[in-house]
């Protein structure tokens, strides 16, 4: 496989930050984005009241990113009002009638989830690029598992080679630090998302794997933190 050239500066998200400490360490190395989780069933959900917390924490020094699953409406109206986030991140099966609806509805970007496990997943990237402003690539939700994301599990990155997509992605899926850089170098990902490939337990981000994360693209950019 031809490798494609690393990104100087790729966009960083780090996917569900749950205490205050992991989230400034996060945007202190350098994170661009900032992922808060609301799924019940996910170690890393918050309540809204903690999401409000850590999102004015944020101040405006990264993007602030909330995941929803196959949200109702209510839901995400009470997300918007506690956090205002900057993007809204779909990891269910909505449809893109529904991203329509919620872009119209909330007037925020949205980014759909997409799994990934053979090439033919790729048959519906149409129909969702037209109405989501970012697209995430991510492994497709093995079949004993509640969680569409945060599962530590890698796709084959042959698939995404040949994309030509103008929308802006992300590539997620079982990344840490000791391979992100040669999935950007084979996909050409112009961003990646991280949760579980830096976290020593799941739902518990862990701070030297922030800093080897972020570094592991970063080397000149990461900022050293105690």
């Amino acid at each position: 496989m031809q490798e494609r050239a690393l990104h100087s500066k790729p966009q960083i998200k780090i996917c569900g930050l749950s205490t205050p400490e992991t989230l400034e360490a996060a945007i202190g190395f350098g994170a661009d984005l900032v992922g808060f989780v609301f799924f019940a069933p996910s170690p890393r959900n918050l309540t809204l009241d903690q999401a409000q917390a850590l999102a004015q924490q944020v101040a405006g020094r990264a993007q602030k990113v909330a995941l929803s699953v196959d949200a109702k409406d209510d839901d995400l109206r009470a997300i918007i009002a506690h956090m205002q986030p900057d993007l809204l991140q779909l990891h269910g099966q909505e449809s893109p009638e529904r991203l329509r609806d919620i872009r119209q509805k909330f007037g925020l970007p949205v980014m759909k989830a997409i799994g990934i496990s053979t090439r033919a997943d790729l048959a519906r990237l149409s129909d969702y690029a037209t109405v989501s402003d970012h697209l995430l690539f991510d492994a497709k939700m093995p079949k004993d598992s509640v969680l569409p994301g945060g599962n530590g599990r890698t796709f084959d990155w042959s698939i995404l080679q040949d994309l030509q997509l103008e929308k802006p992605w992300m590539l997620s899926g079982g990344l840490d630090a000791t391979n992100v850089a040669e999935a950007i170098r084979q996909t050409g990902a112009p961003a990646v998302d991280v949760s579980s490939g830096v976290e020593s337990a799941p739902g518990i981000k862990d701070i030297n794997k922030l800093r080897e994360f972020i570094a592991a693209l970063r080397p000149l950019h990461a900022k050293h933190m105690p």
